[in-house]
């Protein structure tokens, strides 16, 4: 009798050891996995940790006045932008009050063209566009250096804008765009087209990524919007 209890006993414990053996066994699989598992994740670098990605030109950078505006040009419209940008000028005419950023993307482009490329490429016949001097198809840019009373204000000229420290900039979209379906006109391939109009662009304008790029940054920067 004791040697059966003696014996259930044993075997009661040989039993519960086989059990346990297993169950530790996976316990300690699961650890194992964990440990793996968060060295891996400690090994990534955290988002603080990663390098800047690169989102553009430093555009248009850090701006001065109290009142600053961005004029979105996407048509030419008898150069509305530019009126629109000298009339906010105007109205606040206290030495450094204001500054105005003038975007020229989709139809507009062309305002930030100078005059080679609008006869070379009849971007007048092309657009439409009346020169409100010769009341013809525009063979130059109308709104750059024009006749004194050529423009509803004189003031509202590229050129004279530029001079009053408005900042520029010419979608590179639009440039690409408009360059290749007007290739045709001067006898070049697209490729070409967009090279000649990026290397016309007036100066003091800046070509940039893209027009709603240039609203969001000039908004950024502390600019109000205002379409153009």
């Amino acid at each position: 009798m004791d040697n059966r209890i003696s014996d259930a006993g044993h075997n009661r414990g040989i039993d519960a050891g086989i059990l346990a053996a297993p169950r530790r066994s996976l316990f300690g699989r699961l650890v194992s996995v964990a440990v793996v598992g968060f060295s891996g994740l400690a090994a990534m670098p955290s988002r603080a940790s990663a390098a800047p990605v690169a989102d553009g030109p430093a555009w248009p950078g850090k701006l001065k006045g109290r009142h600053r505006q961005v004029v979105d040009g996407t048509w030419i419209n008898d150069g509305a932008a530019l009126e629109y940008a000298h009339n906010f000028l105007a109205t606040n005419p206290s030495p450094g009050a204001a500054l105005v950023v003038v975007i020229l993307r989709g139809g507009a482009l062309p305002i930030a063209l100078n005059n080679t490329i609008w006869e070379k490429y009849k971007i007048g016949e092309a657009f439409k566009i009346t020169d409100p001097e010769t009341k013809a198809p525009a063979v130059k840019n109308p709104f750059l250096h024009p006749k004194p009373g050529v423009l509803r204000s004189d003031e509202a000229a590229v050129d004279r804008l530029l001079a009053a420290g408005a900042v520029f900039g010419a979608c590179d979209v639009a440039l690409h765009g408009q360059s290749k379906r007007l290739a045709g006109n001067a006898g070049v391939s697209a490729e070409e087209a967009a090279k000649e109009w990026a290397a016309n662009v007036i100066p003091g304008i800046t070509i940039i990524p893209a027009g709603v790029w240039g609203v969001n940054r000039a908004q950024e920067a502390g600019c109000t919007y205002c379409g153009g």
